[in-house]
C-alpha cells in the first residue's frame, strides 16, 4: 500500500508530499529563516500546515507553536518573549497588523513547480536544537509556561509511542485533534516516522470526519473522550455512518479522563475498546493501553518509569492512590525564561500534579488533576483564565459544570457593583480570551459571596451555577 496524505480537498503520496515540503523549505530560506532561528507557526489543521511544519524542521528552525485561536495580543507577547521575527499563519489566525506575518499560501504558491534541490527531508539539524520545539502549557497555578523541547528527544518519544501502540506502515492514521498541541502533533509525526498514511480530517465537524474515515480507509483514530461520545451519538442517530468506521482497528483516546461507560459503549457498538493514554506537553507521551493490554492507560513505554507517591514523596503500594511521578529521558529541556533563554529542568523524578494509582501489573489509572477542566479537546485551568480576565480588568470567578458533549461548561461569575448586563461582560471576555476559554454562561453579581476567610466562597458559587 502506498502511503498518502489525505486532506479534505487533496490527496498526495507521501513521497510527492515530501518533495513539496522540500520546495517550501527553499521558499522559507529565501525569507531569511536560517537554522536556529525561532519562528511562530499559528494555523489550523491543513495539508499546508503539515507541509510548512516539515519544511521548518528540515530548515532546522526552532518552531514556536501557537494555537490558531489565540488572541493577537497574546501572540505578540509570545513573539517578544521568544524573540521571533516572523510568523507563519493562515487566514483565521488573529495576528497584529504590525507583525511580520506570512500566510501559508504565500509559501505554498511560490513553491509549486520549482525544481527540487534536495533528495529527502532531513530533521537532523532540527533534532540537534535544544529548543527545536516550544509549546505553551500551564499548571494549575502560575502563568502560561513555554515548554522548551529538544527536537531529537521529541522524535525519540514518538518512536517509543509507535512501538508500544503498534502503528504499522499499512495504517491510515486519522487524528481528530488540533495539530498545534502535543497529542495532535504527535500523531502527525508518528505517521511520518512510520511512513504510513495520514488523514487531515475536519475534526470540528465530526459528521464529515466519520465519512472521511470511510473514504480513506482510516485504521487508527485518535480523539478526546468528548469527540468519541459525539461520534457514538452520530452513529446512533444515523446508523448508515457506522460502515465508515468498519476499517478501524484501534480507537485511541487521550487529553482528558476516559469514562468507563463510554469505553463499554464502544466495545458494544464496534467490538473495540477505547485505548486510553497518559502524557503531558512537558514530559511527553508516557503510557498507553494497547490491543494486547487494553487496561486503563496501560503501562509506561520502554525507557520511561512511573511511580505513585504519598504527600511525603514516599512510593505507595499497588492499588493505593497518590500523586503520579515520571522519570523520562524525553522530558522538556526546561521552561522558557523571561529573556528567551531556557530555565533548565533537573533530571530524575518529576512531579505531575496528577492523581492516580498503579495496579499489580503496573497499569496506570489516572484519577484526575486538581482544578483541571477538559473542554473541546483542551485542558484548561479556571484560575489561570481568571487571571487573564483580570488583566482585562474583569473580576471573575469560574465554576466548571460537567457536559457530556463538550467535556465541561464554564459559568463565569462577574463582580460588578453597577450590575451591567451579562452581554456587556460577555463581549469584553470575548476580547480577552480565545474561543475555547470563553463562557457558556455569564452571571453578574454586585459582589462575590465570601467564606469565613474573606475569600470568594466556591461552594456557594457552585450552588448558584447549578440553579
Amino acid at each position: 500500500m502506498t502511503a498518502k496524505i489525505f486532506a479534505v480537498d487533496s490527496v498526495q503520496t507521501l513521497d510527492d508530499f515530501e518533495q513539496d515540503a522540500l520546495r517550501v523549505a527553499d521558499v522559507i530560506r529565501e525569507l531569511g529563516v536560517n537554522p536556529g532561528n525561532r519562528v511562530i507557526l499559528k494555523a489550523g489543521n491543513s495539508a499546508a500546515y503539515v507541509s510548512v511544519l516539515f519544511a521548518l524542521m528540515h530548515v532546522g528552525a526552532s518552531i514556536v507553536l501557537v494555537d490558531q485561536q489565540e488572541h493577537a495580543d497574546e501572540t505578540r507577547r509570545i513573539a517578544q518573549r521568544t524573540h521571533t521575527a516572523i510568523s507563519f499563519v493562515d487566514d483565521d489566525a488573529p495576528i497584529d497588523d504590525d507583525a511580520r506575518a506570512v500566510n501559508l499560501y504565500e509559501l505554498i504558491a511560490p513553491a509549486a513547480g520549482r525544481p527540487v534541490t534536495e533528495e529527502r527531508l532531513d530533521f537532523d539539524a532540527w533534532g540537534a536544537r535544544p529548543d527545536g520545539l516550544i509549546m505553551w502549557t500551564s499548571g494549575s497555578t502560575g502563568t502560561p509556561k513555554g515548554a522548551v523541547k529538544s527536537g531529537r528527544k521529541f522524535l525519540k518519544n514518538l518512536e517509543r509511542n509507535a512501538a508500544q501502540v503498534g502503528h504499522r506502515p499499512d495504517d491510515v492514521l486519522m487524528p481528530l485533534l488540533p495539530f498545534a498541541h502535543q497529542y495532535g502533533l504527535s500523531m502527525v509525526l508518528i505517521a511520518w516516522l512510520t511512513r504510513c498514511s495520514l488523514v487531515i480530517a475536519p475534526y470540528k465537524r465530526l459528521d464529515r470526519a466519520v465519512q472521511m474515515a470511510g473514504r480513506t480507509g482510516a485504521t487508527v483514530i485518535d480523539a478526546t473522550p468528548a469527540s468519541y461520545r459525539s461520534i457514538l451519538n452520530l452513529v446512533t442517530r444515523k446508523p448508515s455512518l457506522r460502515a465508515h468506521l468498519a476499517p478501524v482497528r484501534m480507537f485511541c483516546s487521550g487529553a482528558a479522563p476516559l469514562d468507563g461507560s463510554l469505553n463499554d459503549a464502544y466495545v458494544a457498538e464496534f467490538g473495540l475498546p477505547l485505548l486510553d493514554s497518559y502524557g503531558s506537553t512537558e514530559l511527553g507521551n508516557i503510557a498507553f493501553a494497547t490491543l494486547d493490554n487494553p487496561v486503563s492507560c496501560g503501562r509506561a513505554m520502554d525507557g520511561i518509569k512511573l511511580r505513585v507517591v504519598d504527600e511525603d514523596g514516599v512510593p505507595v503500594a499497588a492499588g493505593e492512590a497518590g500523586e503520579i511521578e515520571v522519570d523520562t529521558p524525553d522530558a522538556l529541556e526546561g521552561h522558557l525564561a523571561d529573556d528567551g533563554g531556557i530555565d533548565s529542568m533537573p533530571s530524575g523524578w518529576q512531579r505531575t500534579g496528577d492523581l492516580g494509582y498503579l495496579d499489580e501489573s503496573d497499569n496506570l489509572y489516572v484519577l484526575g488533576r486538581k482544578f483541571a477542566v477538559h473542554r473541546m479537546g483542551y485542558t484548561l485551568y479556571p484560575e489561570l483564565i481568571e487571571r487573564k480576565a483580570a488583566v482585562a480588568h474583569i473580576s471573575t470567578r469560574i465554576v466548571p459544570l460537567p457536559d457530556e458533549r463538550r467535556g465541561a461548561q464554564l459559568v463565569f461569575f462577574v463582580e460588578d457593583d453597577q450590575l451591567r448586563d451579562a452581554a456587556h461582560w460577555r463581549d469584553l471576555l470575548a476580547e480577552a480570551l480565545p474561543a475555547y476559554e470563553q463562557p457558556n454562561r455569564v452571571v453578574v453579581l454586585d459582589s462575590f459571596p465570601l467564606n469565613r476567610n474573606g475569600k470568594p466562597d466556591k461552594r456557594q458559587l457552585e450552588k448558584l451555577a447549578r440553579q
